[in-house]
């Protein structure tokens, strides 16, 4: 009788599952930058700050605030920024990466072919209140400033290739009620919702741009979402006329958002 030989072990592949890729867009004086610091507090999510600032800088000459200092730690061409948001290891090797956009860097040559590749949500504001914050650090702002009208081509793109509207939250629904609408959020991007997300430690991240000493300071003394702000008092001529502008695409957006 022959002696048996025990089979050779069969090795099983592991299992790779693709990163999930978030692409939040909101224009500026929004609570973005506290939105990245909820995502960042997630153990499992890696973030990015604004990754076409420099692009957006180099293209228009303006001078923003530390511009030298961004255009120095950014590339400042937007196929090589692409590329890392959609294509390159999320840093960490985390299973989500959250990337925090401002509308307004998205400049007409930029293409938005790599959007494919990153599922889009939308933070608004209302205008008026964008405006009222925004000229506290600027003196003067444009419609171009704010970034809605981009905003809302972004979302009629993502629109148009889902066939369905993106997930949009309204910043004063995240203030009012932080765990409801962060559940809601998440559950729409297709990622579990967790209590991190609420709150934070205190302080600077290194993930922050490098913007961040001149726009950044109460995010920094942060722990956690703020308070509900009241309504803005009415804004001055040549400001009620830039928020007016912006309305409308403001709420067709709104109209689409997680409530």
């Amino acid at each position: 009788m022959s002696e048996s030989t025990n089979p050779a072990p069969v090795r099983i592949a592991p299992i790779r599952v693709a990163p999930i890729r978030i692409a939040m867009w909101s224009g500026p004086r929004n609570i973005s930058t506290a939105m990245m610091r909820a995502w960042e507090n997630r153990p499992d999510t890696a973030v990015v700050d604004e990754p076409f600032y420099a692009c957006y800088l180099a293209a228009t000459g303006l001078d923003h605030p530390g511009r030298e200092e961004v255009l120095a730690s950014q590339p400042t061409d937007w196929r090589a920024v692409a590329a890392s948001l959609t294509e390159e290891p999320v840093p960490g090797g985390r299973a989500v990466f959250y990337q925090k956009h401002m509308t307004h860097h998205m400049l007409p040559e930029i293409g938005l072919e790599w959007l494919n590749g990153v599922r889009s949500a939308f933070l608004i504001r209302d205008p008026a209140e964008v405006v009222a914050s925004y000229i506290q650090r600027r003196g003067s702002v444009t419609l171009e400033d704010i970034g809605v009208v981009r905003q809302a081509e972004l979302f009629d793109r993502v629109a148009d290739r889902l066939g369905s509207a993106p997930p949009v939250i309204e910043a004063r629904d995240v203030l009012a009620d932080p765990e409801a609408a962060l559940d809601r959020l998440c559950a729409a991007l297709g990622v579990p919702f967790t209590t991190a997300m609420l709150s934070w430690p205190a302080g600077r991240r290194a993930t922050d741009g490098v913007w961040a000493p001149h726009w950044y300071r109460s995010v920094e003394a942060s722990t956690g979402f703020g308070a509900l702000p009241p309504p803005s008092p009415p804004l001055p001529g040549d400001l009620a006329r830039v928020a007016d502008a912006a309305r409308p695409y403001y709420e067709r957006l709104r109209a689409w958002r997680l409530a």
